[in-house]
């Protein structure tokens, strides 16, 4: 998602390390795959924290956990340049489109500074306070988002084994009150069993273990996400993990199919 999104700002040049990008940069901004690769671009050997000095700007875009957030947020204030984290609702053709929401939580100054270069790559914005806030929505978002898919594949699944057209339970689900965007876009695709990459179900897979971990440490019980985090586990086993998280109804497919045996 980070190629689509830099299209969208103008950017010249090349630098080789983000060392050299934080130094030559009013602001910098940060799209990373997982906590570890956000951690490392930041705070790492050559990471972007060397190249920042007061008066710069960090915002970290990736989904991360709150405290990976506030691990990042630390060593880019003790360079004395500020920081923003600021997550993202949406994938591929949104962030294509411009049409991304960014959840954001921190320097309040630079959530201003930065608001007009949020619009050029976003749709809405909203500022959620102090650091780890813009993680814990977007991870609260994703994890409704998992959960959702899941309850919708078994309702295709179903429709097709009592006879029904699963074409047709879309196009139902579409006209009421529990009509999604991504139920539309995705359903048609998913009764093919074609899974086109927009948001990859290792992401989401991701994203529903730090919602666990999120949970846990709030004693929170989610117990439908627990229970779909290990269905898209169960499609990482099946060779998955880079098709787009829709694909996870095959591992119901394939539950399916081995009780049957």
């Amino acid at each position: 998602m980070g190629a689509p999104m830099a299209s969208n700002l103008i950017k010249a040049g090349y630098e080789p390390s983000p060392a050299e990008v934080a130094s030559s940069c009013d602001v910098t901004f940060a799209m990373l795959a997982d906590p570890q690769s956000a951690a490392e671009v930041a705070c790492g050997a050559d990471g972007a924290a060397e190249g920042l000095a007061p008066g710069k700007g960090y915002v970290d875009v990736s989904t991360v956990d709150g405290a990976t957030s506030k691990l990042i947020g630390e060593r880019i204030t003790s360079t004395g340049a500020s920081f923003l984290e600021a997550p993202v609702s949406g994938s591929k053709k949104p962030a294509e489109d411009g049409l991304l929401i960014f959840l954001t939580a921190g320097d309040e100054s630079l959530y201003k500074r930065v608001a007009p270069l949020l619009d050029v790559m976003g749709k809405s914005r909203f500022y959620l306070g102090d650091v780890g806030n813009g993680a814990a929505m977007k991870l609260v978002v994703n994890m409704v988002m998992g959960s959702m898919m899941v309850s919708f594949s078994e309702g295709l699944l179903l429709s097709e084994k009592v006879g029904l057209d699963p074409n047709t339970l879309v196009e139902v689900i579409s006209q009421g009150a529990i009509s999604a965007p991504m139920f539309s876009l995705k359903g048609p695709s998913m009764v093919k069993a074609a899974y086109p990459t927009a948001f990859p179900l290792k992401h989401q897979q991701k994203d529903l273990r730090l919602a666990l971990a999120l949970a846990e440490s709030v004693s929170q019980s989610i117990p439908t996400v627990a229970a779909a985090n290990e269905l898209y586990k169960a499609a990482k086993s099946l060779g998955l993990a880079d098709h787009d998280f829709s694909a996870v109804i095959e591992a119901l497919k394939a539950k399916a199919h081995s009780s049957q045996q």
